[in-house]
């Protein structure tokens, strides 16, 4: 896997929580949109929207890398994911300015995916999400962890949307990753 992009990720949770009334999301929901956003490009254009593990959680699937993240297990601010996201608050992450935020991080087509995500999923609460992402006609690869928790490999996530050769998808999906982790070091 490449270098994870916190500030990427923290865009991704800012468009969901700007949808809200409240310019906040709980962080339940935030969790499923960012697994959902990544589960529907893989099933449109082959990859995900995050370069990161992705794992079953007791209430659900989840991004690992994201959800550390919104949990404050890192440092926010040297990651850039608090030029975007305030600290988390009573459950929720709210976003750090109303005013229109530059989505840099995200392509058009990415865009186009949360804007799906979203018309399709921010109408329920983070409970009917839960429950959505449980029922296995609905996310057959996330399995029940029995109170820890499992990983979801890339291959399942792209069997269970319908990607063609998904095997073969998948190692290139990583392959590709790799890549752009030597490129990354070397700009370092």
């Amino acid at each position: 896997m490449a270098v994870y992009n916190a500030r990427k990720a923290a865009q991704v949770i800012a468009y969901f929580a700007l949808k809200e009334p409240s310019k906040r999301i709980d962080v339940l929901k935030a969790v499923k949109l960012v697994y959902l956003a990544d589960r529907e490009m893989i099933k449109e254009h082959g990859f995900p929207i995050m370069d990161e593990p992705h794992v079953s959680m007791p209430h659900g699937p989840v991004n690992s890398k994201t959800y550390s993240h919104i949990q404050g297990e890192f440092d926010l601010v040297s990651c850039g994911w608090a030029d975007f996201l305030r600290d988390r608050a009573n459950h929720q992450v709210s976003v750090k300015h109303e005013a229109p935020l530059d989505w840099d991080e995200l392509s058009d087509a990415e865009i186009a995916i949360l804007n799906r995500v979203w018309d399709r999923f921010g109408g329920m609460n983070k409970w009917q999400l839960r429950d959505w992402t449980h029922d296995p006609e609905n996310v057959p690869e996330w399995e029940d962890p029995d109170g820890s928790s499992l990983p979801i490999p890339l291959e399942r996530i792209m069997l269970a949307v319908g990607v063609q050769n998904h095997t073969k998808q998948a190692q290139s999906v990583k392959e590709q990753y790799a890549l752009d982790d030597v490129f990354s070091n070397l700009k370092q």
